[in-house]
């Protein structure tokens, strides 16, 4: 693939996951909000509504409210976490929070690394045989690079009236690169990650497999096909976390970096 059309459909990938991703289209969130924080501001193009499937009449929503940006750009969000009961004759007066997770200082960005989208993941996380999680997705990416982007993800699970985070936040996909188109010069890594719940449990919770591929690959001149783009073999490797009765113990290399 040509390193100028590799740009141009990362861009792209970009643009479009941020156009589809539809939040609280019921007033959902805009509700919790007004119940819980009416005195905060609510960032309404960074939260979330999804029904659970596992769980009929249940939804989980996400309030992300901003803090006052810093003067270089910074911003830094609290965010709420709830579990929604929701009523079988859509009456919305009687939608109940069974569960809830208050985080300060959850999420941050700078004028450089922002914040793309924010999405609730209802996979399979089946960790124990009465317990299931729910994941919260974010995506990052650096305006002044089109091909820098990455993507985390981090667990929940009920306790009672509680919401509790077993997996902090860890990086699965990644982009990144360089790229000088005067002079066909560019270096890009790829990193994507496949997560699974494994068979084998440490202190009640299933561990979590990880499966992760980084491609690494260069642009440079060829005389023959002008400026090509060639993959280095791709390298291969794969981390278990255990759960240490409290959460999920997570290595720094997993862990969001920055562009």
């Amino acid at each position: 693939m040509r390193p100028l059309r590799h740009l141009v459909l990362v861009l792209a990938g970009l643009l479009a996951a941020g156009a589809g991703h539809a939040a609280c289209e019921s007033g959902l969130a805009e509700r919790m909000h007004a119940k819980l924080h009416p005195q905060r501001p609510l960032d309404e193009r960074l939260a979330a509504c999804k029904p659970w499937p596992a769980y009929p009449g249940r939804s989980i929503v996400v309030l992300p409210m901003p803090r006052e940006s810093s003067d270089n750009g910074a911003k830094v969000y609290d965010l709420e976490v709830l579990l929604i009961q929701r009523p079988d004759n859509g009456n919305t007066e009687r939608d109940t929070v069974i569960g809830r997770l208050f985080q300060a200082e959850a999420l941050d960005e700078d004028r450089h690394n922002l914040i793309q989208d924010v999405r609730i993941d209802t996979s399979r996380y089946v960790l124990a045989s009465d317990t299931r999680a729910f994941g919260l997705r974010v995506r990052y990416r650096d305006v002044g690079t089109a091909s820098a982007a990455s993507e985390t993800l981090r667990l929940y699970v009920q306790q009672g009236a509680k919401l509790r985070q077993v997996l902090p936040e860890i990086e699965l996909d990644r982009e990144s690169g360089e790229w000088d188109a005067s002079a066909c010069a560019g270096r890009f890594e790829k990193l994507r990650t496949m997560l699974s719940v494994g068979k084998a449990a440490s202190n009640g919770y299933a561990d979590l497999m990880l499966s992760r591929t980084v491609v690494q690959s260069r642009a440079q001149a060829s005389e023959d096909q002008g400026c090509v783009e060639k993959a280095q073999p791709a390298r291969f490797n794969s981390v278990t976390l255990r759960y240490d009765g409290e959460r999920y113990k997570v290595p720094k290399s997993l862990r969001q970096s920055s562009f």
